[in-house]
């Protein structure tokens, strides 16, 4: 997994809790701010239909705003792909590769995650 979330300044540690299992349900998503003394970490954490658990930094590779910056429905209907709500760019939600408008040859820097004893956790 490539390590680009680990340059930001306010990159979480390994480790650290996200949220509790059950916020989570399956086939949604959730905008986060992880907080600590480096400052704000814009976190997107996606619980696709399969169950499987999926996170990105917060950020359109475009112009580093978040994805829901103007509006919180950024999964696609059939939980396939992601839309910035600033300039509809697309980007996979499996692989965060993006797939047209200007998300074309960007992607969404992927962050480690895991459960561990009920909560999400920032992994290695």
């Amino acid at each position: 997994m490539p390590l680009a979330w680990k340059q930001y300044r306010s990159a979480p540690s390994p480790g650290t809790r996200v949220l509790e299992a059950d916020a989570l349900p399956v086939g949604e998503h959730r905008s986060l701010t992880l907080e600590s003394p480096h400052g704000r970490f814009p976190l997107l954490v996606i619980r696709l239909d399969d169950g499987q658990l999926l996170a990105y930094v917060n950020a359109c590779p475009h112009q580093y705003l978040p994805l829901d910056q103007r509006g919180s429905r950024i999964l696609s209907q059939d939980g396939e792909q992601l839309r910035c709500t600033n300039h509809d760019a697309t980007f996979s939600a499996r692989t965060g590769e993006g797939l047209g408008g200007l998300g074309l040859g960007c992607a969404l820097d992927p962050v480690p995650v895991r459960w561990e004893d009920g909560w999400l956790v920032i992994g290695d």
